[in-house]
């Protein structure tokens, strides 16, 4: 399974594979079968090329070493559904939220927080929701809950949780933030110790001041429109997001317009670069560029912006059966696109939902070098990370 290239991890969750391939030539090096992986909580980047994640179906956190003799280092069962999962900056402790799954409405108020050093972990009670989260290092590590209605950044000491005794017990915050209630997206900055949340009014930066957290100034989204998705450029100490507007109808998405988010923390210049109208949502960072789908009835496409935020390319994307159409909502029961990058290379992978195809593209000159075809169709568009051996994508410890 060794090998000197980026490799792509490829997630049908419906499916239940995940496919291990080389990069641009798409060989499969690696595949795991009855692995159903929460594509909302993504993947989690771990040093030395590995990566974690949660099977949803077995409930157990799954730590991949796709460049190892073994894909899998190890498992551990931890509560699900997996909503969010983060990582403390040294790469050890993991913490698991849940979330809705196929529910109508937040049932479940489990955090489960692991050891993956000694294979430990606890579960404890927290609040019903949708929690993002955040694990701070510098000291004792602590877990950050980001909770909605009403909104704060819970502050619990990671020692208090992995040391709490069975039977889920209530884990009371040590400290606590207020935020707006409409909190949703999370970044996590290990060079400065900030934790950020993506709110209406814009991002609410935060930063650990011992074991709780101090408030500072909000970074404005500049735009009418908000970003519902935080990610941490680790090359350059920028913030990602794609601020989204138009009609709130979700029957309208054709009309929703998009820009691309851009926060330099040295400088707190901001940049927006207009995507068009569709649904864009979850980006990738490569080494020179940040790359965006945008899906609409008139035609999908591929855009990359240069780190600066400037528009480098724009390639238009192949048509998908079962893709959102107008008049209908582009979320449920319809096929969508997972982008993935790294870092530490130059290539973006794009799938096309039902169809199994991921195309492989040059982020340098914009051009298709590859189409590889699965024997899964890639349901909803599955989900995807790239990575290299020291590309250093965990120094964006929240998963993606």
């Amino acid at each position: 399974m060794t090998t000197a290239g980026p490799l792509l991890l490829v997630s049908d969750h419906v499916a239940g594979h995940v496919h291990v391939l080389t990069v641009p030539d798409g060989i499969e090096t690696g595949r795991l079968t009855r692995r159903h992986l929460s594509e909302h909580a993504g993947f989690l980047a771990l040093p030395g090329g590995r990566t974690a994640c949660v099977d949803d179906r077995r409930g157990e956190l799954l730590v991949l070493a796709p460049f190892g003799h073994a894909l899998v280092e190890a498992t551990i069962p931890v509560a699900v559904p997996a909503e969010h999962l983060a990582v403390d900056p040294s790469g050890r402790w993991v913490a698991v939220t849940t979330g809705l799954g196929r529910n109508d409405g937040p049932w479940s108020d489990l955090l489960t927080v692991v050891d993956l050093a000694t294979g430990d972990a606890a579960r404890t009670r927290t609040r019903v929701g949708e929690p993002g989260v955040t694990v701070l290092g510098g000291g004792d590590p602590l877990v950050v809950l980001r909770h909605r209605e009403p909104g704060a950044l819970a502050v619990h000491r990671f020692a208090d949780a992995l040391g709490a005794p069975p039977g889920c017990p209530p884990l009371v915050p040590h400290a606590s933030l207020p935020l707006p209630d409409d909190g949703h997206g999370d970044a996590h900055a290990p060079h400065s110790g900030q934790v950020f949340a993506a709110t209406g009014e814009g991002v609410r930066p935060a930063r650990r001041d011992g074991d709780a957290l101090v408030p500072e100034p909000v970074i404005p989204w500049g735009s009418p429109a908000r970003g519902w998705y935080l990610r941490l450029d680790p090359r350059r100490r920028t913030l990602w997001s794609t601020l989204r507007g138009g009609p709130t109808d979700p029957q309208r998405w054709p009309e929703w317009t998009n820009q691309a988010w851009r926060h330099d923390l040295e400088t707190g210049r901001t940049t927006l670069t207009e995507l068009g109208t569709g649904l864009v949502f979850r980006l990738a960072l490569a080494r020179d560029h940040a790359a965006f789908t945008r899906i609409h009835p008139d035609g999908d496409e591929l855009i990359l912006l240069h780190a600066d935020g400037t528009t480098a390319h724009r390639l238009p994307l192949p048509a998908m059966d079962g893709a959102p159409r107008r008049g209908g909502t582009p979320w449920e029961g319809v096929q969508r696109r997972a982008v993935a990058a790294s870092p530490g290379a130059d290539w973006i992978a794009v799938t096309r939902g039902g169809h199994g195809e991921v195309h492989l593209v040059d982020a340098r000159t914009g051009g298709e070098a590859g189409r590889v075809t699965l024997d899964t169709p890639l349901h909803h568009g599955g989900h995807a990370t790239l990575r290299t051996r020291t590309d250093e994508a965990e120094g964006d410890p929240v998963g993606r």
